[in-house]
């Protein structure tokens, strides 16, 4: 042990104070140094080196003398029972020195094959203010590569879940003021009663908390790695005066939008007011980390047909009420697309039919008319606004369809190949096609700092809005869609889609739809149809919406 420092094992608890600082671990029985706890493992340079999965044993055995030095405070004995000693003698040093943890009692749960999971109850203390934090985490034990001795599998989230590479935890006056979030009407938002805006909030506090009005308190915060993403909070030791920032959310549809994402494992939606662009609800199920409702990045499938529609519509070569054809299948340029169990319809059929029953072939047929292979990709950028750098207020993806050619521009007009949108990006396709000219969706007024707003070069033909608007109503009523908006109300159109992604034994399940002036659009991985999960959830969105 360090010089001066005092030990007391006390009903199989350890303690150890160092330097006036107290910390302790659970269940840890055995001394720091004994049975080949330190740092190097002489016996591995002149016995063979132990290969094969580590056993039950060591996993106890490597977890306990981790989990002990680092509760007492012993950062450069920790790091050297984990396959990373440089980064994680940083961090666990860091854990003291700029976190401030004065004190910390880590206890161990039962291992789960390799994994232990373990809670630590802390002490933070930064110039005279303290306050207990807790929170839960795990670590794996792996065999050394070099070694062969058990070793903890370094991570971040070793010193705490939400801790990412790069990112350091921190305790001191905050760099901004929090702020008192509210929606449209005057109503509170928490991440505590809605989940999926926490990364949200935090990025708006990052941005607009110095203009809010707000002052600093002390906090423990996960400092981001990258300079321009924002910060989280875990812990306030003290608290400022939050300031006041209103954003264009509605309660009612958030509170609905986080309860509907919730019956699938991964499934995420944003609805938008098509008149102004103001986003009212964004959620996302796993609720915590990548906002894949604003910054996702995937093949939407058939909901991309509202804008080839559009744009097969403005070249004159389709129209609602004009037949085209449907087979089952269709090869162009050596690639073939066919439809849903292989459906087709008669002659007879109308685009419209085509659209509601969502009829892939019926597109793709309709290449060779059009003769301009940037044709789709004009008419995303320069009508629906797509990829145009968006200033919503938060950091976004703006969806992006390449110029393409041959076979992988024809999979573009289905909605597949190298097209990437979001459920934010689909929302905003369907209230451009309601209200006919893109209006850029906003979280935060642009008065508020005065960000400009993108805007698109055109607005969409009226008679092609009109057309667009009217087959989505048809595919809400009788296609596709009908299933999944039966329960809303209002003047309603829909567009449903199902996209398949390479390694997925399911297609992943899209749908955008519209009521009145609210559009809101979905995607649920491995859902399958587009009406089978997305729609319930997009219906759910529009009946509590504004």
């Amino acid at each position: 042990m360090r010089s001066g420092a005092k030990i007391a094992i006390v009903g199989g608890v350890f303690a150890v104070v160092v330097g006036g600082v107290g910390y302790g671990a659970y269940n840890v029985l055995d001394g720091l140094n004994g049975g080949g706890g330190g740092g190097t493992d002489s016996k591995s340079t002149s016995a063979e080196v132990k290969t094969g999965p580590v056993t039950k044993a060591e996993i106890d055995d490597a977890s306990k003398k981790f989990l002990k030095a680092w509760a007492s405070g012993d950062a450069a004995t920790a790091s050297q029972l984990t396959n990373n000693a440089a980064e994680a003698e940083q961090a666990l040093t860091g854990y003291r020195e700029s976190a401030h943890v004065t004190e910390a009692v880590v206890t161990p749960g039962p291992a789960v094959g390799t994994k232990v999971p373990y809670t630590v109850k802390a002490t933070v203390s930064f110039e005279g203010k303290s306050k207990p934090w807790s929170y839960s985490s795990a670590l794996t034990v792996v065999r050394g590569l070099t070694t062969g001795r058990p070793l903890v599998d370094w991570a971040p989230t070793v010193i705490h879940p939400d801790l990412t590479a790069g990112a350091s935890l921190k305790t001191g006056e905050a760099s901004t003021p929090s702020i008192e979030a509210v929606d449209h009407n005057g109503n509170v938002l928490t991440k505590e009663k809605y989940p999926s805006l926490g990364s949200i909030l935090d990025a708006l506090r990052e941005k607009y908390g110095a203009k809010s009005g707000g002052t600093a308190g002390i906090e423990t915060w996960i400092e981001s790695a990258d300079a321009e993403g924002p910060n989280k909070t875990l812990l306030t030791l003290t608290k400022g005066r939050p300031g006041k920032l209103q954003t264009t959310l509605d309660a009612n549809a958030q509170a609905a939008a986080e309860t509907a994402v919730k019956k699938f494992s991964q499934a995420s939606v944003v609805a938008v007011r098509p008149s102004t662009g103001a986003i009212r609800a964004v959620a996302n199920n796993p609720a915590t980390g990548f906002n894949a409702a604003m910054q996702g990045k995937q093949a939407p499938g058939s909901t991309m047909k509202i804008v080839t529609a559009a744009m097969l519509i403005e070249k004159g070569v389709a129209a609602a009420g004009r037949p085209v054809e449907c087979p089952k299948d269709v090869m162009w340029q050596g690639r073939t697309f066919h439809n849903l169990d292989n459906f087709s319809l008669p002659d007879t059929a109308t685009f419209t039919t085509s659209f509601a029953r969502s009829c892939n072939t019926a597109f793709i047929k309709l290449i060779d008319e059009v003769d301009d292979d940037a044709a789709l990709a004009k008419e995303a950028r320069d009508v629906f606004g797509i990829g145009l750098n968006w200033q919503t207020g938060v950091v976004t993806s703006d969806g992006s369809v390449p110029e393409a050619t041959g076979g992988e521009a024809a999979a573009q007009y289905i909605g597949q190949g190298t097209v990437q949108m979001n459920a934010l990006n689909m929302a905003s396709i369907t209230a451009t096609a309601k209200n006919g000219t893109f209006r850029q969706p906003i979280l935060v007024d642009p008065d508020l700092d005065g960000r400009p707003i993108a805007t698109a070069s055109r607005s969409l033909s009226p008679s092609a809005s009109q057309q667009v608007t009217n087959m989505m109503r048809q595919t809400a009523s009788w296609g596709t869609g009908k299933a999944a908006m039966a329960s809303v109300g209002g003047d309603k159109g829909a567009k449903t889609g199902s996209a398949e992604v390479d390694g997925q034994a399911t297609s992943n399940s899209w749908f955008t739809g519209f009521s009145n002036d609210l559009a809101a659009a979905a995607v649920v991985q491995s859902g399958g149809h587009g009406g089978d999960a997305a729609g319930p959830v997009v219906a759910a969105v529009l009946r509590a919406g504004p």
